[in-house]
């Protein structure tokens, strides 16, 4: 096994960020493989190809069978069940696998894929960690979410200082397929971004669950509660996004003393629902901390 190199100093992250306004150039002409094919490697793979990339130069490794035949009929990439030879021709692997089984992949691939760029979408995995078990520096760490998979993500990105602005402008060419991104400047802000962005559609999915069952338990059909309930979360965030007023602003317009909503958020902070929202938020970045720290120690 490779030494483990002095850690470098850490690069400035690229000012540059695709927030659904510029185009860039997708990746055409090279192969890229993927280690690990399910919901985050589809949601690119989809994306690359809807940019124009041909399905003949994408190779999934993925050791379950149903997977490999569900990735083939949807897509017409090539599969494999574990690595080998045929990763030799790629120019860029996009690590999509758990934390869990990140080491033992990486230690089967390394032989093949040195001289390619490394793009992870593994949780909580440290750069230090895949570089120790790739044996190479040219690592770009990522930090997606599910909305990926309907071209409405939005991912958060950190370059090791090794990456070349060129190579950081590849990755963002095949993260553009999924939506939005951005740079981070510091490694250690991927945790709050998992907290944040990246199990935040769970938070939105917990509230609507709650809205549509509130609907349903005052009379509506649960089929109108539904879309009352996700239309309201759409537009609401649309106007936001539009918007040249932070939400606390938004939320006190709508807010009128004495009125409907007024008595639902004194009863959210009657309840201290901001503090234990908070509080949940703070435990996920916790758990992105302990994931690298229980599974890249070695």
């Amino acid at each position: 096994m490779a030494t483990q190199s002095p850690t470098p100093a850490r690069p400035r992250a690229p000012k540059p960020s695709n927030t659904g306004q510029e185009r860039i150039a997708p990746i055409n002409n090279e192969r890229i493989s993927f280690i690990g094919g399910g919901n985050m490697a589809s949601a690119i793979i989809s994306g690359l190809i809807k940019q124009g990339m041909a399905p003949r130069l994408i190779d999934v490794v993925e050791p379950d069978e149903e997977a490999r035949a569900r990735l083939t009929a949807q897509f017409g990439v090539t599969t494999h069940t574990s690595s080998g030879p045929a990763l030799d021709a790629s120019t860029l692997l996009v690590w999509a696998i758990k934390p869990q089984v990140f080491k033992e992949a990486a230690l089967q691939a390394r032989y093949y894929t040195k001289s390619a760029l490394h793009l992870s979408v593994a949780a909580g995995i440290h750069t230090d960690s895949i570089v120790r078990w790739l044996g190479t520096k040219q690592v770009v760490r990522a930090m997606p979410n599910t909305p990926a998979m309907v071209g409405k993500g939005i991912t958060a990105l950190y370059p090791r200082s090794d990456v070349a602005v060129e190579d950081r402008r590849r990755v963002e060419s095949v993260i553009s397929s999924t939506g939005e991104h951005l740079w981070v400047g510091d490694e250690v802000q991927l945790d709050a971004v998992t907290a944040l962005s990246g199990s935040g559609p769970a938070y939105v999915f917990y509230f609507l669950e709650t809205m549509i069952q509130a609907g349903s338990d005052m009379g509506l059909p649960r089929e109108q509660a539904q879309h009352l309930a996700i239309a309201t979360f759409a537009g609401a965030a649309e106007l936001a996004r539009k918007s040249d007023q932070p939400p606390e602003i938004l939320r006190q317009r709508v807010t009128s003393k004495g009125g409907t909503t007024h008595a639902a958020i004194a009863s959210m902070e009657q309840d201290q629902m901001r503090t234990l929202f908070m509080r949940a938020i703070h435990a996920a970045r916790l758990r992105a901390k302990a994931l690298g720290d229980e599974f890249g120690a070695s």
